[in-house]
Order: C-alpha cells, then structure tokens, then sequence
C-alpha cells in the first residue's frame, strides 16, 4: 500500500459532514415533501453508515495473525468496503429510483421550495469540505498520477470509497437542486421526480464502478504498479542478487506479503557457500523491509534457474 495516506482522516471528515447534512435534509424533507430531498437525505444516512462500517473494518484489520489467519486480519477492510459499495447500490440508489418512479407516477407539489434550497447549499459546501480532505489525503499517495488512473490502481479501499462517496453526494445534490429550482420556477413536480430518479441513477454507476474495484482488492492484487516497478529495480540493483527469476507480492491491507525467487551472485570467498548464502539473503531481507516497511511477510528462495 501507498503509504502516507490517513485514510482514518478522510472518513472522519466525512463522517460528520453526512451526519449533520443527513439532519439538516430530513428536516428540509419534511417541511418540503420534495423526493429529492428525501433521496438526499436517505443518501446522507446510508453515507453515514458506511462511514463507521469503514471505521469498523479499519480497526478489525488491525487484528494481529493467529493460527487461523497467520497472514492477519488486513483484507478485512477489503471486505467491509465491499458491504458499502453494496449498501449504496441497495439502500441508495435502488431506493432513490423508486422513489423517483413513484413521484413520476405521483407528482406532488414542493412546500417551501427556499428552504431546500437553502439546505441543499449548506450541504454542497459540507460535502465540498469533506471532498477537499479526502483529495488531500489523496495527493499523498498519487504520485502524479491522474485521479483516474489512481483510482484503477489503489490498493486503499476506503480511500476508494470515501472518494466515490464524496463525488457522488456533491453531484447527487447539484442534480437536487437542479430538480428544485426547475420546479418552483415552472411549478411542476415532475422535475423533482426527475431529480429524485437521476440521484438514484447516478448512485447505481458509482457503487457499481467501487464494487467492481473492490472485488479485485478481495481475489488477490499485488502491490501498485510503480511500487512493484520500484522494488524490482531495488532487488535487481542489489549486488548479492545477480538474477530475479520471479516476483510476487500480495496486498493485505495496510501489509504486504512479497515472495522471490532468485539467483544469488557467487563469491570467491573461503567461507562456506551455504552460510555465505544464507547471510546475503538476511541481508538482502533487511535492507529490503528497511525500504519497504509495509513488507510484513517476506518469502526468498534461492534458485540457479527459473
């Protein structure tokens, strides 16, 4: 994993900035009876609940190894995010495209169409926040990368998440208020339906794009790209390795499982071969960990052949 990343700080943000929105929306909801402030709000509640599942999945995969699991616990992220992604495709989007269906079905006038508005401007500017500290976060780790490619390549679910979350909240309440305004100023309900509809639309797409990253994360993925590339040219740069005849690595979370098989380079000194060879590869280990800490398990065989 990329570190330097707090993902914790990004969820926190996030946390809160839902659970406040989350009030304010149900209120506007009420008073309003707009469905697109009540797919808002349901959105702002689900966020919420995926928030603390995130925090929860964190903590668990801290757990340390056991007999049962002697590889720990740091996938257990891995499958929390993917209960979130599953969550906003059920729970969200399902339940926003309902609603929208039934209000096309059954439009009904907006009450105090200002006070959504109003609403959903606080709400922009909260998510906006909560967006600024996940991209802060995220910067850390990009390496120049663009936001897409980032987003293909991380290894950190609940930055993938947090992100997806951020995006589809700020794009699902511009569509909100969108919908609102085009209904107070023609004083037809449909648009508020329209809106309520697209909301749901727009957070199938994101929770299917999250699932689909995370299923990957749950079968097994190696490290970043450019990190893999890095520490290919760190073991083929070493001068006790003369050949790398194969290279494996496994996120785990926050840890890394590598395994190596390679040739080591022949000395001429009188010390015993074996136990010159079992020293080079210590050393080789050492210095390999000191570079890359997330390396938690580190697998080396020696070989003269691939």
């Amino acid at each position: 994993m990329s570190h330097g990343a707090d993902s914790t700080k990004s969820i926190l943000f996030a946390l809160v900035a839902n659970f406040l929105i989350a009030i304010a929306k149900f209120i506007a909801a009420y008073i309003t009876k707009s469905g697109s402030m009540l797919a808002e709000a349901i959105h702002s509640v689900v966020d919420t609940s995926n928030q603390v599942l995130l925090l929860i999945g964190l903590n668990r995969s801290k757990m340390p190894p056991s007999d049962e699991h002697p590889l720990g616990h740091g996938k257990t992220i891995y499958f929390w995010s993917f209960i979130v992604a599953l969550i906003l495709f059920s729970l969200g989007g399902v339940y926003a495209i309902y609603e929208g269906l039934h209000k096309i079905q059954n439009p009904q006038p907006i009450n105090s169409p200002l006070i959504a508005i109003g609403v959903l401007v606080f709400a922009i500017i909260a998510e906006s926040v909560s967006l600024w500290g996940c991209i802060r976060e995220i910067n850390k780790v990009r390496v120049n990368r663009s936001f897409t490619k980032w987003f293909r390549e991380s290894r950190q679910s609940e930055l993938l998440v947090v992100f997806g979350e951020d995006i589809a909240a700020i794009s699902g309440l511009v569509f909100a208020l969108i919908a609102i305004i085009m209904t107070m100023v023609t004083g037809d309900p449909v648009y508020d339906a329209i809106g309520t509809l697209v909301i749901g639309i727009l957070l199938v797409i994101i929770a299917i794009f999250l699932g689909r990253e995370v299923k990957d994360l749950l079968i097994g993925q190696g490290v970043e790209p450019h990190i893999r590339k890095d520490m290919l040219e760190t073991l083929n740069s070493n001068s006790k390795i003369e050949n790398v005849f194969n290279f494996l690595s496994l996120q785990m979370g926050n840890d890394v499982m590598v395994a190596i098989k390679a040739k080591m380079t022949e000395s001429d000194s009188s010390t015993n071969s074996a136990t010159k060879m079992i020293d080079d590869i210590n050393e080789c280990e050492t210095e390999f960990k000191q570079k890359y800490p997330q390396v938690k398990w580190l697998f080396f065989e020696p070989d003269n052949k691939d």
